[in-house]
């Protein structure tokens, strides 16, 4: 399953993205963890001291061997150079699985050992000083983007997304790339605001959203989000000393988090995984097509100097059972 973490900046969403790959880890599922954010935190919260997690390889920076590699021996992409972080895969590209090895995950992944667990963890990179005043961050995002639509993932398997803060995600078609997205929010006005971004952006492209309220403290709390939210919150978190001693740099073994959060990420899961019963491999094909021609037409061609509508494959599906037969 492809999750995505979504919410305003300082909402809890890399805190609660860290815990659930902590928790899916933990039940001996095969986890692929990703920091989309530009501000990069996912690393610290899964423990890794601050100067490795700083040392972790930059997708944006490899983005020319992740391009090659994707490309594969599509007909249709007559080079690397003319791909851009939306084309879609067909005939010929090489697509991605959870479980393997290959050249991307080599470069681009690092292993994460969490208590009796291993996650692969991937990262965008930072804003370097090199990119001030000069560059977009959706550029180095544009990674994780081109990986999503490369992505197979099957039942009982994980792709975790810590994604960029508010509703910068509706910049592509990034958004549409999940079976499930979690908003994190918390109780307050500000709190709610992005949910409101999310749900309208997002209805008409089968956006399956469920709200995270965080920082809850009492039954008011949960009142409110109720409120505002509907039938769309999922679960609730309060505070959690297991969780101030991680972000200390001391957290103890997963299994001391307290009993009420535990339940909460089980939660998480047992939404994520009811979705996958929803998967619909064509419209997720289609997406991927739609939001290729638009930034293909707004901007693509130009920068490549080729049409890039000539990349799709009419003919192509992206779905599971060619994790069996590419």
């Amino acid at each position: 399953m492809k999750i995505a973490f979504v919410g305003k900046g300082g909402s809890g969403k890399t805190t609660l993205s860290s815990l659930f790959v902590r928790h899916l880890a933990a039940t001996g599922a095969p986890v692929l963890a990703v920091d989309a954010d530009i501000n990069q935190h996912l690393g610290p919260a899964l423990g890794l001291d601050d100067t490795v997690a700083a040392e972790l390889p930059a997708m944006g920076a490899r983005l020319p061997l992740i391009k090659d590699y994707l490309r594969g021996s599509n007909p249709r992409i007559a080079s690397a150079e003319t791909m851009i972080k939306t084309t879609p895969p067909g005939e010929g590209s090489r697509l991605l699985r959870v479980r393997e090895d290959n050249p991307v995950y080599d470069a681009c992944a690092r292993t994460v050992e969490l208590d009796d667990a291993a996650v692969r963890l991937m990262v965008t990179g930072p804003f370097t000083e090199a990119d001030l005043g000069v560059a977009c961050y959706h550029s180095k995002t544009g990674a994780v983007e081109l990986c999503l639509n490369h992505l197979v993932d099957g039942r009982d398997e994980y792709a975790v997304v810590d994604m960029t803060a508010g509703s910068d995600s509706f910049a592509s078609g990034m958004f549409t790339r999940f079976d499930m997205t979690f908003l994190v929010a918390e109780p307050t006005r500000k709190g709610v605001s992005v949910y409101r971004q999310y749900k309208e952006y997002a209805r008409d492209f089968g956006v399956a959203l469920r709200v995270v309220g965080n920082k809850v403290q009492s039954q008011d709390d949960i009142d409110f989000l109720r409120e505002q939210v509907g039938d769309d919150l999922l679960v609730t978190v309060g505070h959690s000393d297991w969780v101030r001693a991680m972000e200390k740099g001391r957290p103890p073994r997963f299994e001391r988090l307290e009993a009420t959060n535990r339940l909460a990420l089980q939660a998480l899961q047992s939404a994520a995984d009811a979705s996958y019963e929803r998967r619909d491999w064509e419209r997720y094909t289609r997406q991927m097509v739609h939001f290729h021609l638009k930034n293909a037409q707004s901007w693509g061609n130009e920068r490549t100097g080729a049409d890039l509508a000539g990349q799709v494959d009419p003919d192509f599906v992206l779905r599971e059972r060619l994790a069996a037969t590419a």
